[in-house]
């Protein structure tokens, strides 16, 4: 398999998810402005979607979208137990969790990346993620992950969470999320991806 990938972006958590599970992949990285690959390559050529991240899977086939990439990379290695199994309610569950951080966290934490976005459109994303960030805080206090053990959902939002450092938001607002990313970090699969997208500090 060969996961594209930008450092840092959403595509971090399939790139997490890939060394949880201890699968052998290739990484190719992408510019997402110009939408380049390493090679020179047209990305375009890879998916008309044009962002990460995207699975070529071993027979050519294209996986798009990390929702869709994140329980196909655990369901290749259930012993791993990065999902539920299929058909369960708790499946069903990791599924609630991956679509709101997909649309309430990711998208709208996102929109601060925005080159276009007015002052009043960040301060509307802003307040918003605030929001979000409220109802996760609760639902972690309690809890050292998303679900009663670690999933995809963890590295998802480990990935989505660490955006905001880029856009000046303060998690300390926010101890049990403070205490979640920590946890998470600290796991020898995120720190080898963070290392390989060339995130970590020396």
């Amino acid at each position: 398999m060969k996961l594209y990938y930008s450092p840092g972006a959403c595509s971090l958590a399939s790139h997490i998810a890939l060394r949880e599970a201890g699968l052998q992949f290739d990484l190719e990285k992408v510019d997402t402005r110009t939408k380049k690959l390493a090679d020179g390559g047209d990305y375009y050529a890879v998916t008309p979607k044009g962002y990460v991240p995207a699975l070529r899977l071993d027979d050519g086939e294209i996986l798009t979208e990390g929702t869709a990439i994140m329980p196909f990379i655990a369901d290749q290695k259930p012993a791993a137990k990065l999902a539920p199994a299929a058909g369960t309610r708790a499946r069903h569950r990791l599924h609630e969790w991956l679509g709101y951080i997909n649309s309430e966290v990711h998208k709208t934490l996102g929109g601060l990346f925005n080159p276009a976005a007015t002052e009043d459109m960040k301060k509307m994303a802003r307040e918003n993620s605030a929001k979000r960030f409220d109802f996760l805080e609760k639902h972690l206090s309690t809890r050292e992950y998303v679900m009663d053990d670690y999933t995809v959902a963890d590295a998802y939002l480990f990935t989505i969470l660490n955006w905001t450092k880029f856009v000046g938001i303060d998690l300390a607002k926010w101890p049990a999320l403070t205490a979640f990313q920590a946890r998470i970090a600290s796991r020898p699969a995120v720190q080898a991806a963070l290392q390989a997208e060339g995130l970590l500090k020396k």
